[in-house]
């Protein structure tokens, strides 16, 4: 060949390096004209689709004009279409109510009606989207008496369904609504499912779910109902140290909450039976080892926890209509078991 192996082996590297080069030069080019497609090909403004249509009406509207998409979508939801369709609508619904405040306050009932009605429909997403879309609409206050018309039907969803997404979205709009008395017996009859989202292993479920039973747990007619619901046999587990602190801060202020009730002179009136599982006896029964759990949370690192903790053992020891008379206290059996 006339060349020697050092020769031969240099000549080679060489070749390597312009490949080499050449192979980056074209990768930069073509990395280029990916970015430069990406930024040509960006949804145009007059799009129908529904996932264009807040971006659309946001621009309208920095501009001080009525964008009239919300009132196109609500338009089109009357229109037969398929499940993914119908969902993105109501999503496309949800962010423009949110974002377009002049517009969402122009729409009425009817508008009202037209999206509840989806919550009848046969799949589970347009549910929850209906849902989120209603969460939205809660937000102006001359459509929650209407919205509050349909908690019933909410409350059946969130007790018949078991999928977190729809408990969620169930759960927060009832929650940024006053349910209304005539509401109670649904309620009653859904407690033993609340309480089961309350002991599911999906944060924000749970979290949603406490928010609603810390709420109802204020109500005379519901106490009861609420502390003799069956739970499991490890619900303290929910008063565990290693909870996130979102939960654990909510599962107290239930705890207190629920303590509050049923240290009330009206309550204590009454002689009450609960099951040997129900929320009572988890709680506050004689067996129960939540004294223990509470002292382990004084010390918790989130300091928002410590107190809720503190606010719960005070309550425990002290009745609201005996605390002004120290000589007549007896510390619950839990605490003077250890003169804790």
């Amino acid at each position: 060949m006339g060349k020697s192996i050092p020769e031969y082996l240099g000549q080679l590297d060489i070749r390597k390096s312009i490949v080499g080069l050449a192979t980056g030069a074209t990768a930069i080019y073509l990395l280029y004209k990916a970015i430069r497609a990406g930024l040509k090909c960006q949804p145009p403004l007059c799009s129908n689709s529904p996932i264009c249509i807040a971006r659309l009406a946001i621009e309208r509207e920095r501009h001080g004009r009525d964008s009239g998409e919300l009132r196109r979508l609500l338009n089109s939801l009357e229109c037969k279409h398929d499940e993914y369709t119908r969902s993105m609508i109501l999503h496309s619904i949800t962010r423009c109510v949110y974002l377009l405040e002049a517009e969402a306050s122009a729409c009425t009932n009817d508008d009202i009606k037209l999206v509840a009605d989806m919550l009848e429909d046969t799949d589970t997403s347009v549910k929850i989207q209906a849902l989120n879309a209603l969460k939205a609409f809660s937000g102006i206050r001359k459509f929650r008496l209407k919205i509050q018309e349909h908690s019933i039907k909410v409350l059946e969803l969130v007790s018949t369904i078991w999928d977190s997404e729809l408990h969620i979205s169930g759960l927060r709009l009832l929650n940024n609504l006053p349910l209304p008395d005539y509401v109670h017996p649904q309620l009653r009859r859904v407690m033993p499912a609340l309480m089961e989202i309350l002991q599911s292993d999906c944060n924000m479920a749970q979290i949603q779910a406490l928010r609603l039973m810390s709420y109802l747990a204020q109500k005379n007619d519901l106490l009861y109902d609420i502390l003799n619901c069956q739970v499991h046999s490890d619900f303290l587990n929910l008063f565990q140290s290693t909870q996130p602190g979102n939960l654990l801060f909510e599962v107290l202020v239930f705890a207190e909450r629920l303590s509050e009730g049923r240290n009330a002179s009206h309550y204590r009136a009454v002689k009450w039976h609960y099951n040997e599982q129900s929320l009572h006896e988890a709680l506050f029964g004689d067996e129960s080892r939540l004294a223990d759990r509470l002292l382990s949370l004084v010390i918790h690192p989130e300091e928002e926890v410590q107190i809720q903790a503190c606010k719960v053992i005070v309550s425990l020891q002290c009745p609201q209509d005996v605390a002004a008379r120290p000589s007549s206290f007896h510390p619950s059996h839990s605490f003077s078991k250890s003169g804790e």
